[in-house]
């Protein structure tokens, strides 16, 4: 395509690959405009003509729309420009790709319902703001007017889920099912009133030196009972309680007695729930976090050990 090569819309078709009817549209459309025509009004294309339209074929493939690549050629936007909108444009292309993949493999993976899908794929395909405003906003449910310990308030709050642009299927799975979680109106109201005994222990003055270390101690002694087969409801599970309460009382400096096991059996019980700790191994898995292990059957056996000798003591 040299020279003063003149070239039919047919001849340039078989050139450069594109059909007679596409060239003949960006003729019309002025993309391409013919270089001069024949007497009988035929088009004729030069080399230039040639190269602009290898250049269009180039630029439409890559997406670019039509309006843009007219701009493109008559130097009202450079080159750099369009091609980093478009770079973005693919990025948000290809991260809803491997979200569609991701959610396409779960479905996979767990055999899912029509309906499961559907939900699978909309909340699959949310915006990082738009999933954070669904955690964001049951945060707030849960504490509204209540004046609960700041320390735990912010890291409800700054453990927000990121998908990320290329999820595991198992990561989909976790976002779906805390979604679903955060929705339940039984897990909300629990962790509402796991906040309102939260706001009421800290005005009257919050939790002692060393309650944080109980928690420990409990997993340790049950973890020992249920590896050597005691059922909470056993005689052998008394010497358990009985230490365990005892540890209680001492860092709460109370007697062990019906009305602290009352108020301890109280405490246990609004703040044992499997769905409060799956909340939390859900945000891990979603945001590749260590995943926390699993604690709340160690607790449910404590419960059921204590709930029957909530009288003795003393």
């Amino acid at each position: 395509m040299d020279g003063d090569t003149m070239y039919t819309i047919g001849e340039l078709a078989r050139r450069t690959g594109l059909s007679v009817r596409t060239i003949r549209f960006y003729s019309d459309a002025g993309v391409v405009p013919p270089t001069r025509r024949t007497e009988a009004g035929y088009r004729l294309y030069d080399a230039d003509a040639a190269a602009r339209l290898d250049l269009v074929r180039t630029l439409r493939d890559l997406g670019v729309d039509l309006a843009t690549v007219q701009r493109l050629l008559d130097r009202e936007v450079g080159v750099g420009q369009v091609a980093a909108a478009h770079a973005d444009a693919l990025d948000v292309q290809i991260r809803t790709l491997r979200l569609r993949r991701a959610v396409l493999r779960a479905v996979a993976k767990r055999g899912s319902t029509p309906e499961e899908i559907e939900l699978m794929h909309r909340l699959a395909r949310l915006s990082d703001e738009e999933r954070r405003r669904i955690i964001t906003d049951f945060i707030d449910e849960s504490f509204a007017g209540l004046d609960v310990h700041p320390g735990f308030a912010e890291k409800m709050r700054a453990a927000l889920p990121e998908l990320p642009d290329d999820p595991e299927p198992e990561q989909v799975d976790a976002w779906v099912e805390l979604a679903e979680l955060v929705g339940d109106s039984g897990f909300r109201a629990s962790v509402r009133r796991m906040a309102e005994f939260q706001a009421a222990e800290l005005a009257d003055g919050g939790l002692p030196d060393g309650a944080a270390a109980l928690a420990d101690l409990t997993r340790q002694k049950v973890e020992q009972a249920v590896a050597d087969g005691v059922d909470p409801r056993s005689d052998d599970a008394r010497p358990v309680v009985d230490e365990l309460v005892r540890a209680f009382a001492e860092t709460w400096d109370a007697a062990d007695g019906a009305a602290f096991r009352r108020d301890l059996l109280h405490r246990l019980d609004i703040g044992t729930d499997r769905r409060a700790e799956r909340y939390w191994q859900l945000l891990a898995v979603i945001n590749g976090w260590p995943v926390p292990p699993t604690l709340t059957p160690l607790f449910e056996w404590f419960i059921d050990a204590l709930r029957p000798r909530v009288g003795e003591g003393g």
